[in-house]
C-alpha cells in the first residue's frame, strides 16, 4: 500500500482559518440608503366640540424626527416637491386656506440651489365653519398631506398621509370648552 501525503493540507487549513475571521468587504458598491424618516401626523382643533353656525379652528400638527426635512408649501427649487395640506369636509361644512408656516432656507450637498425646508415640529392652521342648519351629532373631516423628505444627502419618493378628524357638533347656544392650548394659544375672552 502506498501512502500519500499532502503538503498543501496545512496551507489550505490556515487559508480557510484566515476567511472564516478576517472580514472582507466583497461588495465595495454604495453605502445603503437610510430609512425613510418615520413623520408623524396629528389633527387638533381648538374645542371639543363645534357650534352650528360657527367657526371654529384646526390644525395639523406634522413631527419630523431629527436629520430630515421636508420641502416647504413654497419651494425656491424648481424641482423641489411643494408640502400641500388638503382638507375634505362633509357639504357645506366650509374649510379655509390652510396657513402654512414660514420656511427655514438652507443650503445641502445635493442641491446647488438654497431650499425653503420644514424641520422639527410643524403646525398648519385653517379654520372650520359650520352651517346652522348642520345636523348635530359627529362629522368628521379628512386631511391628506402630500410631502417629499429628504436628509442632508439624499431625498425620497413623495409620500401621502391620511388621517381623519372626529368632532362632535352641537347647537349654537350649547357651550363648547377650549382646548389644546399647546396649539392654539391661551383662553379667548
Amino acid at each position: 500500500m502506498r501512502r500519500t501525503t499532502f503538503t498543501r493540507t496545512p496551507a489550505l487549513f490556515l487559508l480557510t482559518i484566515a476567511l472564516l475571521f478576517i472580514p472582507v468587504n466583497f461588495y465595495a458598491g454604495p453605502k445603503p440608503r437610510p430609512a425613510q424618516a418615520n413623520i408623524s401626523m396629528n389633527g387638533f382643533f381648538a374645542a371639543d366640540k363645534a357650534q352650528r353656525g360657527r367657526t371654529v379652528q384646526a390644525a395639523i400638527v406634522v413631527d419630523i424626527p431629527s436629520g430630515y426635512h421636508v420641502n416647504g408649501n413654497k419651494p425656491l427649487g424648481k424641482y423641489a416637491i411643494p408640502t400641500v395640506l388638503r382638507i375634505e369636509a362633509p357639504g357645506g361644512v366650509k374649510i379655509s386656506p390652510v396657513m402654512y408656516p414660514r420656511a427655514s432656507v438652507r443650503s445641502f450637498s445635493f442641491s446647488q440651489e438654497q431650499l425653503a425646508v420644514y424641520e422639527g415640529r410643524v403646525v398648519m392652521r385653517f379654520n372650520v365653519t359650520i352651517p346652522a342648519n348642520f345636523d348635530q351629532g359627529v362629522t368628521e373631516l379628512r386631511a391628506r398631506l402630500r410631502y417629499q423628505s429628504c436628509t442632508d444627502d439624499i431625498c425620497y419618493q413623495p409620500e401621502t398621509r391620511e388621517i381623519t378628524m372626529p368632532i362632535g357638533i352641537v347647537a349654537a347656544n350649547q357651550s363648547v370648552k377650549r382646548i389644546n392650548g399647546q396649539i392654539f394659544g391661551g383662553r379667548r375672552r
